[in-house]
């Protein structure tokens, strides 16, 4: 086993391992760690009663964080008319075009965060999925990235929508916020993101669905939260 670093090891005597906490106060311990020198992401991870294997079972969606994510997102656009584009220009959009970005892609270019794509261009975007798929960047309208609402959907990811999905254990990590946040701040994004992955529940889903909860930052060790406690909070 590897031996953990001096600030993993200051981190873990904040808080007891073995314990489950209530959401705010999960965050309240992982504020109060020590931390590195920039401003870590703050996180919240799942393992849910899915089987990943099956293809009704996988959990994916989107969700604007009502406080942001404290990161600045370069968005792209791929749009085949100048009504789209246009309304994506002055959304905020980084980067628009539609051939040429395209062609930029496929030779290896991918410096932005979220490319959203209008419905008739995804007969090309598709193309790119050698591209796009490893980083997890391919528009899908499961997540809003592929719609005739180009302006809300620039405007939504700027100002800092998040995507989730299950990997292959059935597990989500969300970002939600940085460590420089309020702990209400966090506590709130972690709540919308929550109650998202609770509404993108399968019906094929059997059993507990919800298994566990943890918070977290970039360079911090999770501290458990108290998952069915939290279910209940989320839905009263």
């Amino acid at each position: 086993m590897p031996k953990k670093s001096k600030l993993y090891r200051a981190q873990a005597e904040k808080y007891d391992r073995a314990s489950l906490y209530s959401l705010i106060d999960a965050v309240k311990v992982v504020k109060e760690m020590p931390h590195a020198k920039f401003d870590e992401t703050v996180e919240i991870a799942f393992k849910l009663g899915v089987d990943p294997k099956q293809s009704d079972q996988n959990v994916r969606g989107a969700i604007p964080l009502p406080k942001g994510t404290g990161k600045k997102v370069v968005v792209a656009v791929i749009a085949d008319d100048e009504p789209h584009r246009k309304d994506a220009r002055e959304a905020g959009a980084e980067h628009v075009g539609y051939e040429e970005i395209i062609a930029k892609i496929k030779e290896g270019w991918l410096e932005f965060d979220v490319l959203i794509a209008t419905p008739s261009a995804m007969t090309q975007v598709r193309t790119l999925g050698r591209q796009l798929g490893p980083r997890g960047l391919m528009p899908n309208p499961k997540t809003g990235t592929v719609t005739d609402k180009v302006g809300a959907a620039v405007a939504e990811a700027k100002a800092g929508r998040v995507e989730f999905r299950t990997d292959k254990g059935g597990c989500i990590q969300v970002p939600a916020g940085k460590v420089s946040f309020k702990p209400e701040d966090i506590a709130e994004n972690c709540t919308a993101i929550i109650r998202a992955v609770l509404r993108a529940k399968p019906a094929a889903s059997k059993g507990v669905y919800m298994q566990s909860c943890t918070i977290s930052s970039t360079m911090s060790p999770g501290v458990r939260v108290d998952a069915s406690a939290l279910v209940k909070e989320v839905l009263a």
